[in-house]
């Protein structure tokens, strides 16, 4: 392999028509290889907000050799006339090859060893685990709320997959709506900078709105959706509906929201594969992100750089809809606490989301077992579940070898989908679990935080994520949505009904892309739509 900096010259030699490497329709290739160079940050772009150096330093954890076998298999392909090597295997050789059923997302990883699977399924079953009011007889098992959105992880993560919107008389409980303001003045503001916050609660209603209660209090409110339909017309005459929906909350309990508090809604997302995006290195994913736009391609990428609050360490955040969150115990403590109402040593809120305002709430007794530890779910719990989430298959692809499949696939390449969606990453060595080291895996994502125009728009800032801006979300297993969760709701407020709809609802970054998807004929948009259905 070529020295660093030879390479580097030699891109910069390599024009095509005339321009330089950073306007080069190859720069989006060209990036990732010089970060596995461990080519300096400074030397290939520009970052917006500060990165730290340890992250953007190249993959420390390769040898040459390694790394060449590494920018070979993640290289960009080109031939779209048979599938590419170990595509089929998209979570690595912990891919779940089973029988394709509705519990497709429930699998655990093909690679890990016999006493794992036994703490796999522990933490399966507290993953389902109904919590119950306090005080209780079942106890370690009370604690639930005060206020809440479900009693289960699995009730609002369905089947491991995807929640839905409220609708038909279905409940709100797998979408929840944040509620958050930006900083009022100069002293919130250097909060934000320094990363100590990601934004500001509702004064009464805290972060997120909680629509049921334990007995002796009320629910905070309930979730109302106003959806209205817009046409778009296709290139080729074909019409396709949009719904665009409007947010507010109806029957509010403890008064008036904050006169700056945004609603942001947030469909749960599939839980596969989350083990695997945790070991992607830090430096593979900003090799992507362009945000000053040096290529001018009109995709900038950015990322969403946070506090990890376990540690402490300001790190790469790679969890949820905004890139907020930077590790899978973080997610998971999050959740008890807003979406259960439960307490943990990483988030030690015995009264959830209830704040200061809420006197009836912060009244009511908690589920901690002196015994057991301080937290309502004390560590082991964490520990169980932590391991669940980390180690949930990502499904084997289906029909990637059929020729419409293939010619879907050329046109997610030249629409420029794989522009955010990026197809492969190698995971890290070293990692904590044998099982996610070292894997190629697919999961059609940068993990970068994008602008996706004013029509996906929620208003609310999260860290460094403007309310514009949205990650990129992986693929993997997206094809599955209507057989696992039995719908067929996409995005992160579910408003689109089809993977279509998903498309034409690209704005900003992706409007070139929506627009080349619009133009085409009915055959290629039909192949593109296959080629999403076989992930």
């Amino acid at each position: 392999m070529r020295r660093p900096v030879a390479l580097l010259r030699r891109l910069r030699r390599a024009r095509n028509g005339g321009l330089p490497l950073e306007k080069s329709p190859r720069y989006r290739t060209y990036r990732p290889v010089l970060f596995l160079l461990a080519i300096p940050l400074s030397a290939v772009a520009t970052a917006s907000e500060p990165v730290p150096a340890g992250l953007a330093s190249g993959r420390t954890d390769l040898t040459p050799k390694d790394q060449a076998r590494v920018l070979a298999v993640t290289r960009p392909t080109a031939d779209f006339s048979k599938p590419e090597p170990f595509e089929r295997m998209q979570g690595g050789a912990g891919t779940s090859e089973k029988d394709v059923n509705r519990d497709a997302f429930s699998q655990s990883s093909a690679n890990i060893t016999f006493e794992e699977e036994g703490t796999f399924k522990l933490g399966n079953a507290l993953f389902r685990k109904n919590w119950v009011s306090s005080p209780s007889s079942t106890q370690a098992s009370d604690g639930l709320g005060p206020l809440f959105n479900e009693r289960a992880c699995q009730n609002c993560h369905l089947k491991d997959g995807r929640g839905r919107p409220p609708e038909g008389g279905i409940g709100s409980t797998s979408m929840f709506l944040r509620l958050a303001r930006d900083a009022s003045n100069a002293e919130e503001r250097a909060e934000l900078a320094d990363r100590k916050l990601l934004n500001f609660p509702d004064p009464v209603y805290g972060s997120q709105l909680q629509d049921l209660a334990v007995p002796g209090l009320k629910g905070e409110g309930r979730m109302r959706i106003v959806y209205t339909e817009e046409k778009v017309k296709l290139a080729d005459g074909a019409a396709v509906s949009l719904r665009k929906p409007s947010y507010s909350i109806e029957d509010l309990a403890y008064g008036p929201l904050g006169p700056r508090t945004t609603l942001s809604p947030r469909l749960t997302p599939p839980m596969i594969g989350l083990g695997l995006i945790e070991q992607i290195a830090p430096a593979d994913i900003l090799a992507h992100a362009d945000p000053d736009d040096r290529d001018g391609d009109g995709i900038s990428g950015r990322p969403n750089i946070v506090r990890d609050e376990l540690s402490g360490e300001i790190t790469l955040g790679r969890f949820g809809w905004k890139a907020h969150t930077a590790s899978i115990r973080q997610q998971a403590a999050d959740a008890f606490a807003r979406d259960v109402g439960i307490s943990t040593p990483e988030v030690p809120r015995h009264w959830g989301d209830c704040t200061e305002a809420q006197k009836d709430c912060l009244a009511m007794p908690n589920g901690v077992q002196q015994r057991l530890g301080t937290a309502e779910a004390p560590p082991p719990v964490m520990d169980l579940v932590t391991f669940y989430s980390q180690n949930l298959a990502v499904p084997a692809r289906r029909d990637l070898g059929e020729p419409e499949v293939l010619a879907g696939k050329k046109q997610f390449y030249e629409k420029g989908c794989v522009f955010c969606h990026t197809p492969k990453f190698v995971t890290m060595r070293g990692t904590a679990n044998t099982a996610q080291a070292f894997q190629l895996i697919w999961p059609y994502s940068d993990f970068l935080l994008h602008d996706m125009g004013e029509g996906l728009a929620d208003g609310q800032r999260v860290g460094q994520a403007s309310g514009n801006e949205w990650r990129t979300p992986p693929l993997w297993g997206i094809g599955l949505t209507a057989t696992v969760n039995g719908n067929s709701f996409y995005l992160h407020d579910g408003r689109a009904r089809t993977l279509e709809e998903a498309i034409l609802w690209h704005g900003g970054e992706g409007q070139k892309a929506r627009d080349r998807f619009a133009a085409a004929d009915a055959a290629d948009r039909a192949a593109l739509i296959k080629f999403l259905e076989s992930l």
